[in-house]
């Protein structure tokens, strides 16, 4: 039996992704360039799709293009896994950061969204909109500030 050969959206098919992610991969490097067939259309294989595959999950984990670059190059040399471990170490660093920081404008939006008594005239939402500073972190616990309430929000004037 012979090597499957795909076209693109078949490759796409395969490794659940919109062929124009295909071409993308292609365009910055992190895909090879496939041969063609006689009839000019992009021939891809099995070598293709797990890697396809291997970038999509990539990105599912948040992993940026030049982490995944380099995930690509340490699996294909067979490099160290304390690289890769390091690499997603750092990844994992970032991501607990952002956490942190949605954590903050949850806070922030909930209060403010309690806080509004649904009067235009006094909507504390708009103002806190307004206002000039971080918002997630005036009302975060531990940042050195003391938290900025909705009433006194509202009685700020620009």
């Amino acid at each position: 039996m012979g090597v499957r050969r795909l076209k693109i959206g078949k490759l796409a098919e395969a490794a659940n992704v919109n062929f124009e992610t295909v071409r993308y991969y292609e365009r910055i490097g992190l895909m090879p360039r496939p041969g063609r067939t006689s009839a000019g259309h992009r021939d891809y294989g099995e070598e293709d799709v797990r890697r396809l595959t291997f970038i999509r999950r990539a990105r599912e984990l948040g992993f940026a293009i030049e982490e995944i670059r380099s995930l690509l190059a340490l699996n294909r040399s067979g490099g160290p896994c304390a690289d890769v471990r390091a690499i997603a170490a750092v990844h994992l660093a970032d991501v607990r950061e952002k956490l942190s920081a949605l954590r903050g404008m949850e806070q922030a939006l909930a209060s403010a969204i309690d806080g509004c008594p649904g009067e235009r005239s006094l909507c504390t939402i708009l103002e806190i909109l307004e206002t000039r500073g971080d918002v997630s972190s005036e009302s975060s616990p531990g940042n050195g500030r003391r938290p900025i309430s909705l009433a006194d929000r509202s009685r700020r004037r620009f």
